[in-house]
């Protein structure tokens, strides 16, 4: 089991986007076949226009996949009971540079 708390940025890093937020959470191991992650992440947004509310995410990521999808399940602030889907797709896997890159592209109906 993983702990993170990492930036939720406008692009695509830290240095070419605003940071609006962070991802917090964990991530378990759950998978004996393949790199399966269970995922249990917020993301807490702490500027920007939904500055003081959250996302709460939970989902399978089988991270060697291109794009996976995973469950919004609530929320708060302006996003309480939002319902929808995230998909993750790694922009840089972190091999070479030790920072590993996920985009999210939110699709959510608070």
């Amino acid at each position: 089991m993983v702990a993170i708390d990492d930036p939720l940025t406008t692009g695509p890093t830290r240095a070419a986007g605003t940071e609006v937020g962070r991802a917090q959470g964990t991530y378990t191991f759950a998978d004996q076949q393949t790199f399966g992650l269970l995922m249990v992440m917020d993301f807490v947004f702490t500027a920007g226009e939904h500055k003081g509310s959250t996302l709460s995410i939970l989902g399978r990521n089988e991270v060697l996949s291109d794009v996976r999808e995973m469950s919004i399940v609530g929320g708060s602030g302006k996003f309480r009971m939002a319902r929808g889907y995230v998909q993750a797709h790694t922009i840089d896997s972190g091999f070479k540079s030790g920072e590993t890159v996920v985009q999210y592209t939110v699709n959510v109906r608070a």
